[in-house]
């Protein structure tokens, strides 16, 4: 990169942390820094979404699978839009009814809504370590691009790799601490243009003049490259199992769909996430790593498209387009540690005996988690290998934990507390057990796969039994979204008053 290429990068990132500040001077309270007031229209939110969803973790994952696979990678990215449009005509309806009525501010608000206190924990404590290892994988992503793209030679005999780590952690991490919500949204906005333009009116048009065409593409890439069966059935079946849960139970989305004005607007901010990423964003990682293959043959698959970018662009191009890629690290990075810190403050500090009862204080509170998560998010960093192994075992985790009770608490009047709280515990322990075991699991299936099942096996069952012991839910949500008192439960004006103790009221 050029003297240019530097100043364009180095202004941009400037650029991100003073929006940073700007809403440090603005947030009020604790719904500006988590739920951005609640006051989100359809196009901020949708292009926001996408660029979290994707962001730097599935940009530089996608250019990996292009380089190794070629078109068959875009199956991972369809995933999202399958998961983007079925959350919006079955999830958001349902959300977005008891979110007008209570004030919700977190994933785990619902589950204590809907079950208790004590399942709402599990699932915050679940989430909070979900999206610190989903954080370190965007960090890897960005470091990844620095390293291929950046930098050139690390000072103090650092390792490249390591000293990446550390700046891009840097950048993030004061980013985010600083802004909350409100600010990740709005600048996605502007991140996710960014990073659309710079790829599909330069990286692309480039790189294709560099392999020689579509014709040259073609003479020099294995022909299963143009295929998208280059892969066996268990990849697949494992990245649908994996991504497509994840739009019920991810903090981020919830959060995002609580930040929306109204159902009609997160609604239709779904159905634009789910088209930019799929065909839009599926297609376009695939092909700039497909290009990277001929380009850079020999390298690291993740490292190709980063090292692609350096040597096709000429001055001044170079600098806006690495620093779009950038701007989707950033997208998803801040929001996770956002997510992490809301379940940190909102689910776990906020319903303890040291509580704070200021807005003023609850929103510090939350910088510090936010600073502490991100910090040890870049240490988490430094031991994985690539983007997508970090980002697709915090998947896991996730999925594995809380997708079956959280579809009961949506759609099954039958599921009960207990249920829910072994279901958590059994399936996301199962599903951690095996990712650090790292063994061989028959068919060639993803731990997520099996804990989801254990989860499934345990939660109809003890359901079932508790409800016929009497153990019910506090509250049963229909379909209207009404609350229906059963068996002692809690009136509305009780749900009310608990869920707003997340606030720090």
């Amino acid at each position: 990169m050029t003297i240019l290429d530097y100043f364009i990068f180095a202004l941009y990132m400037a650029a991100i942390i003073g929006v940073g500040f700007y809403f440090y001077l603005r947030n009020k309270d604790a719904e500006d820094y988590f739920v951005g007031g609640r006051s989100l229209t359809a196009s901020h939110v949708g292009l926001s979404i996408a660029a979290t969803d994707v962001g730097g973790g599935f940009s530089i994952g996608l250019g990996g699978l292009g380089y190794a696979i070629g078109f068959t990678g875009s199956w991972l990215l369809f995933t999202g839009l399958v998961g983007a449009w079925l959350s919006a005509v079955f999830i958001i309806p349902r959300i977005k009814r008891v979110d007008t009525r209570h004030g919700m501010m977190t994933y785990p608000d619902f589950l204590r809504f809907r079950y208790d206190n004590k399942v709402a924990l599990v699932a915050a404590i679940i989430s909070t370590v979900g999206y610190l290892g989903f954080t370190s994988g965007q960090i890897l992503a960005g470091a990844k691009l620095m390293a291929g793209s950046v930098i050139e030679a690390a000072p103090f005999g650092m390792e490249i790799m390591t000293f990446s780590i550390l700046i891009i952690g840097f950048v993030i991490v004061v980013y985010t601490v600083l802004g909350g919500l409100k600010a990740v949204i709005y600048t996605d906005t502007v991140q996710w243009i960014i990073l659309i333009v710079g790829l599909a009116a330069f990286a692309i048009p480039f790189g294709l003049f560099r392999v020689g065409g579509w014709a040259g593409l073609q003479e020099a890439l294995p022909q299963a490259h143009f295929s998208f069966t280059n892969t066996d059935w268990p990849t697949f079946i494992n990245w649908m199992v994996t991504v497509i849960p994840i739009w019920a139970v991810a903090m981020t989305l919830y959060q995002r769909m609580y930040a929306s004005r109204s159902e009609a607007q997160a609604r239709k901010a779904w159905f634009i996430a789910g088209l930019f990423e799929y065909p839009a964003m599926a297609f376009t990682g695939v092909f700039l790593g497909m290009m990277a293959r001929i380009v850079v043959p020999g390298v690291e698959a993740e490292l190709g498209v980063p090292i692609l970018l350096k040597i096709v662009l000429p001055m001044g191009i170079t600098g806006l387009v690495i620093a779009s890629y950038f701007s989707a690290i950033m997208s998803t990075a801040d929001s996770c540690i956002i997510a992490s810190s809301g379940n940190f403050v909102g689910d776990i500090v906020q319903r303890s005996r040291f509580k704070l009862k200021s807005h003023k204080g609850v929103v510090r509170l939350s910088q510090g988690a936010t600073l502490v998560i991100g910090v040890t998010a870049i240490l988490i960093a430094t031991t994985f290998a690539t983007v997508l192994d970090a980002i697709l075992h915090a998947y896991s985790f996730l999925v594995a934990g809380l997708f079956i009770p959280t579809l009961g608490a949506y759609f099954w009047k039958g599921s009960t507390s207990t249920g829910a709280f072994w279901a958590m515990v059994l399936g996301g322990g199962l599903t951690l057990i095996l990712l650090v075991g790292r063994w061989d699991l028959p068919w060639g299936l993803d731990p997520s796969f099996w804990g989801i099942l254990v989860s499934g096996v345990v939660f109809f069952p003890v359901s079932a039994w508790t409800r016929e012991k009497g153990v019910v839910p506090r509250s049963a949500l229909e379909l209207e979204g009404e609350l229906v008192d059963e068996a002692g439960g809690e009136t509305a004006e009780e749900l009310e008053e608990t869920t707003s103790a997340s606030v720090g009221t």
